[in-house]
């Protein structure tokens, strides 16, 4: 089971939401696709809202050594400025979320099915030319299993 931190320390537990769709839009602050990530995940916020549980899993490193670290404050300062409305997770370096689903390349997304397994292939590869389209992607795969 994939358990994350949010970033005021509490554990959340991915099995936690079993019998609803579970979206993990996992990026990084540190990413520059990062932000039209962040556009699909509240429009996917806006388009279900509390039908799905959706999280911004970030992979920043918690690690004060490593170039990809980032504290809990430019997170949230990250977070706030491109106007996030997802609850953040955290997954230090991605140890959690990346090997356990598979995903190859950041930004992300992935969708559980409400029994917690994922279903088909990680959504990567957004190009910021063709959001919409990407969202459309993304919305018809929770469309299935919703």
């Amino acid at each position: 089971t994939a358990s994350l931190q949010t970033l005021s320390g509490e554990t959340v537990s991915l099995d936690s939401a079993k019998g609803k769709v579970v979206v993990l839009a996992i990026g990084a602050s540190w990413l520059p696709l990062s932000k039209q990530q962040i556009t699909t995940t509240n429009k996917l916020v806006q388009k279900y809202g509390n039908r799905i549980v959706i999280y911004w899993v970030t992979t920043d490193s918690s690690n004060t050594k490593s170039k990809n670290y980032a504290s809990n404050e430019q997170i949230q300062a990250f977070a706030a400025k491109n106007k996030l409305t997802a609850p953040i997770l955290r997954d230090s370096d991605g140890a959690a979320t990346l090997k356990k689903y598979a995903v190859d390349q950041l930004p992300s997304f992935v969708i559980l099915d409400k029994t917690g397994k994922s279903i088909g292939e990680p959504f990567g590869g957004l190009d910021p030319d063709r959001e919409p389209e990407f969202f459309m992607q993304v919305s018809m795969a929770i469309d299935k299993v919703l």
